[in-house]
């Protein structure tokens, strides 16, 4: 009889990227070896439950009121030398934790979708010269230096130019996979576009404009709403508010005075499907969103990146042709309006996604870890 096999995951923050992409490579693993055991747990609320909130919050905090203090403190190599005793000094406190964690689940893998996880790990295999393989999956498109520890196994990048950029930080290539980003198994397999639209009450023959704002429903999206419907050509609108309950409020409660059919959405597990039946998508441009949305061969307008990783995928979209970035509300009609306009431009931008696309990395990143 073989021997089960165990695969410790770990991510941080419960409504985020990372804990997406945690959970297609868990799913992965399980279809590939149905016996598998997983444990997937948020690595911050799990060693120091307090700081993850102090964190969160302040993170957040910046992001919205200070969005030029992050630009400056994310991949700055003089930020990283400065806060490396820091660091350091956290992943000792969190080695006790860490340990009841490998010994009493004794994994036979780890998988981190984040480098604060990550950089624990590492510390602890290299303090007790431990063999577990480690793996480091982005799931942003740029890597930044958080990531470089000696002692990880494998590195998967989303792409051959994420790969350049590890290999300029030291990494070796053989350490490398180019698998793309993990995302939900589902969004692999096509879907019936007519029963899709017939679900919804969308016509599926009128182009349909897809907003999202993320988890969180962040951005101006109500003036983009009304900037789009001043476009005097025909289109449907469907818009995905997250968790975001006061936009979804107002967005429904001025819904009666557009001309256009708008569709609002809260936090939706069907993100496929509409992506399915989308002529374009407006959205921040977070890492797993956009390698949902290169999935199903849907062009971008980028809209509001958070400096730092979201600026470093809204680079890298653009000049792979897939995307294009919008500065306000007003920006984003005259570039809607030209793209629906322009069938030969949308065209190329969807066979651009196509070539970019990597819909199989969860599974990639699964027979991976389980050696197979």
């Amino acid at each position: 009889m073989a021997e089960v096999k165990r695969v410790l995951l770990m991510y941080i923050t419960l409504n985020s990227g990372h804990h997406r992409a945690s959970s297609a490579i868990e799913m992965a693993l399980h279809e590939i070896s149905p016996s598998v055991e997983t444990m997937n747990i948020n690595a911050f609320k799990y060693t120091n439950p307090i700081l993850e909130k102090v964190i969160n919050r302040t993170y957040m905090g910046v992001i919205k009121n200070k969005p030029e203090v992050w630009e400056y403190l994310y991949d700055n190599p003089k930020v990283l030398r400065s806060v490396q005793g820091l660091r350091d000094a956290i992943h000792r406190y969190n080695s006790k934790k860490l340990k009841m964690i490998l010994e009493s689940f004794r994994p036979d893998a780890c998988i981190c979708t984040q480098a604060f996880p990550c950089g624990m790990i590492a510390d602890y295999k290299k303090n007790l010269n431990l063999n577990l393989p480690l793996l480091g999956v982005l799931t942003d498109h740029a890597p930044h230096s958080y990531w470089i520890f000696r002692e990880v196994d494998y590195y998967v990048t989303p792409s051959d130019e994420s790969k350049v950029c590890f290999m300029k930080d030291g990494v070796s290539e053989s350490k490398i996979k180019v698998f793309g980003i993990p995302i939900d198994l589902k969004f692999s397999k096509e879907l019936d576009k007519n029963e899709n639209c017939r679900k919804l009450g969308i016509e599926p023959e009128i182009p349909n404009v897809l907003i999202m704002g993320g988890s969180q429903g962040l951005g101006p999206v109500e003036d983009m709403v009304d900037a789009l419907e001043e476009i005097d050509i025909p289109f449907q609108l469907m818009v995905v508010c997250g968790l975001n309950k006061r936009l979804r409020k107002d967005l429904d409660k001025r819904s009666y005075r557009y001309r256009k059919k708008l569709l609002v959405l809260g936090h939706v597990e069907n993100i496929d499907g509409l992506m399915e039946i989308s002529s374009i998508v407006i959205t921040k441009p977070g890492g797993l969103t956009t390698a949902e949305a290169l999935s199903k061969n849907l062009p971008m307008i980028i809209v509001h990146p958070i400096p730092g990783q979201e600026a470093k995928n809204a680079e890298f979209l653009l000049n792979q042709g897939v995307a294009v970035k919008a500065e306000d509300s007003e920006d984003i009609a005259s570039l809607l309006q030209e793209l629906l306009l322009n069938n030969t431009k949308l065209n190329e931008m969807r066979r651009r996604a196509s070539e970019l696309k990597k819909p199989n990395a969860a599974m990639d990143i699964a027979k991976l870890a389980l050696g197979v």
